[in-house]
C-alpha cells in the first residue's frame, strides 16, 4: 500500500475502502475483506449512519487502532462553533476511538466556518489529527482558506478519468491539500470502463480497466476510496501497485478528461435538502 504525505506531515494510505450507502450488518463483513486484503483506510461519515458498525469491526479486527487511517464527516446541521465540538464528541463516541485521523466538512452549506475553527481546537485537543473539505468548490474553499488557522489536509470530491478535477487540483497545490476521490471509477460508469484505451492498458500489464483506472488516481497523486461489499473486487481494487503507467500513457488518459460528472444535483434542490437534513444520527444507525 502506497501513502501520501499530507500538509501537515500525516501519512494516509492511498487506496481506501469507501462504505458510503453500506448497511450496518455489511459493514463488518466488508472491512474483514479490506484489512486481509491490505486496506487500511476507512473512509464512512455521520450521514452513512454506520459509524457505530465500523467502530465495532475497528475493534473486532487484529490490527493496532493506530495502523487504521479513520476518516468520517460531519454533516451541515452540525456546523458552528458552538455546535460542532458536541458533534465531534457523539462521533467519537459512535465510533468507540480515542480520535478520528481525518475529520471532513461534508458539505460546502451553512456555518462551515464556525465550524471549522471548532474543529481545529479539536486537532489541538487531539481529538482529531487531520481536517479536510468534503464536496467544497474554488469559491467556498476561497473563503474558508482566507480566514483558517490550519489549511485543509484534504479535499474530497467526485473525480475520475472523465471528470479529473484539473481547475480544483491547480488552486489546491499551494496549499498542499490532496485531493481525496469518491466516485474514483465514474460510479461504475459502463461508458468509462470500457473505454478503449483502458482494455488496452489492461491487456498490455493484465489488468482489468477498473485496475487501470485506480492506478492512474495513484500515479495522479489522488487518493481513491472506491466502494465494495464483494470480497473478490475489494481484492481485486487493492492490486494496483505491481505495475506502473509510462508518462505517455498518463498523458493519453488526461486526454479523455470530459469534464463530465456522474452525480448531478441543482444546487437550489441540494440547498433545501441541506436545511432539512437535522437527523438524530444517535437513534438512526442502520
Amino acid at each position: 500500500m502506497e501513502t501520501l504525505t499530507l500538509n501537515n506531515g500525516t501519512r494516509i494510505p492511498q487506496l481506501g475502502i469507501g462504505v458510503y450507502q453500506v448497511r450496518s450488518a455489511d459493514v463488518g463483513p466488508a472491512l474483514a475483506s479490506a484489512f486481509q486484503a491490505g486496506y487500511r483506510s476507512i473512509d464512512t461519515a455521520n450521514m452513512y449512519r454506520n459509524e457505530v458498525a465500523v467502530g465495532a469491526a475497528i475493534r473486532r479486527n487484529s490490527l493496532a487502532r493506530e495502523d487504521i487511517f479513520l476518516t468520517t464527516k460531519l454533516w451541515s446541521s452540525d456546523y458552528g462553533y458552538t455546535k460542532t465540538p458536541s458533534a465531534i464528541d457523539r462521533t467519537l463516541k459512535r465510533l468507540d476511538t480515542d480520535y478520528i485521523d481525518l475529520l471532513l466538512l461534508h458539505q460546502q452549506y451553512g456555518d462551515y466556518n464556525g465550524a471549522w475553527k471548532a474543529m481545529e481546537e479539536a486537532v489541538s485537543a487531539g481529538k482529531v489529527r487531520s481536517i479536510g473539505v468534503s464536496n467544497f468548490n474554488v469559491e467556498r474553499l476561497t473563503d474558508l482558506t482566507s480566514r483558517a488557522a490550519i489549511l485543509p489536509a484534504v479535499a474530497q470530491v467526485e473525480c475520475h478519468p472523465y471528470f479529473q478535477q484539473r481547475e480544483l487540483k491547480q488552486f489546491l497545490q499551494p496549499f498542499g491539500t490532496v485531493l481525496e476521490s469518491w466516485y474514483p471509477l465514474g460510479h461504475a460508469d459502463p461508458g468509462l470502463l470500457a473505454e478503449p484505451l483502458f482494455a488496452e492498458l489492461g491487456t498490455k500489464y493484465g489488468k482489468s480497466p477498473v485496475q487501470v483506472i485506480l492506478r492512474w488516481h495513484i500515479q495522479e497523486g489522488n487518493i481513491a476510496i472506491p466502494k465494495s461489499t464483494n470480497p473478490a473486487h475489494i481484492r481485486s481494487n487493492a492490486e494496483v501497485f505491481d505495475f506502473e503507467l509510462t508518462a505517455e500513457e498518463m498523458g493519453r488518459v488526461a486526454a479523455i478528461d470530459k469534464n463530465r460528472r456522474f452525480h448531478r444535483v441543482p444546487e437550489f434542490i441540494e440547498r433545501i435538502f441541506m436545511q432539512a437534513a437535522h437527523v438524530n444520527y444517535d437513534k438512526r444507525q442502520r
